[in-house]
C-alpha cells in the first residue's frame, strides 16, 4: 500500500488571490451601485424641474407675469417664495401636487410655506435669467447644487443641474 505524503487542500497563495478577486468585484460592484444611486437623483431632480416648469407655464398663463424675484437674503426663503406663489394659482398647485413629498420640506423656524429641495437635501435656487439683447426677463432658471451639495461659479464647470 501506498500512502499520500500531500494532503488535499488550498494554499495560502490560492486564498490570497480569490480575497483579491472577491474585493475587486465587490468594489466594482458598489462604484456601480453608487453611480446608477446618483443617476436617480439626477432624474428626479430633471422631472422634479420638468413639474415645476409647468407649474411656472401654468402660474405665467394664469398671471401673464412670472413669480415675483425677490433677491432674498437665503435660499430657503426664495424656495418659499416660489412655493408660495405657484400654491396661489389653482392650476399650478395641481402640478405642485405631483412632486414627491420627500423633496418639499417645511422645516421648524422658517416661514409658513415650504420649501423645494433636491434629493441631495440643498434647497433649490430659482431666479431669473435675463436676455441682454432687450433686457426682458425670460423664463426662470432653476438649479440644483448636485451631488456635491455646492453650487457652481460662474463660468466653472460642475455637477449643477439646471431646468435649461
Amino acid at each position: 500500500m501506498k500512502s499520500c505524503k500531500y494532503k488535499a487542500g488550498i494554499t495560502l497563495i490560492e486564498m490570497l488571490i480569490v480575497v483579491a478577486v472577491l474585493s475587486l468585484l465587490t468594489s466594482i460592484l458598489i462604484a456601480a451601485a453608487a453611480r446608477i444611486y446618483n443617476q436617480s437623483k439626477e432624474q428626479l431632480t430633471k422631472n422634479t424641474f420638468a413639474l415645476l416648469d409647468a407649474a411656472l407655464q401654468e402660474f405665467h398663463d394664469f398671471t401673464s407675469d412670472f413669480p415675483i424675484y425677490q433677491d432674498a437674503p437665503s435660499l430657503v426663503e426664495r424656495s418659499e417664495i416660489l412655493y408660495g406663489a405657484l400654491n396661489s394659482i389653482p392650476s399650478s398647485r395641481r402640478i405642485l401636487e405631483k412632486i414627491s413629498d420627500s423633496l418639499i420640506e417645511n422645516n421648524p423656524g422658517t416661514a409658513d410655506m415650504p420649501e423645494i429641495y433636491d434629493p441631495w437635501g440643498t434647497v433649490v435656487d430659482y431666479r431669473y435669467r435675463y436676455v441682454s439683447e432687450d433686457d426682458k426677463d425670460t423664463f426662470p432658471k432653476l438649479t440644483s447644487a448636485g451631488p456635491d451639495r455646492q453650487f457652481g461659479t460662474p463660468g466653472e464647470p460642475g455637477d449643477d443641474i439646471t431646468n435649461r
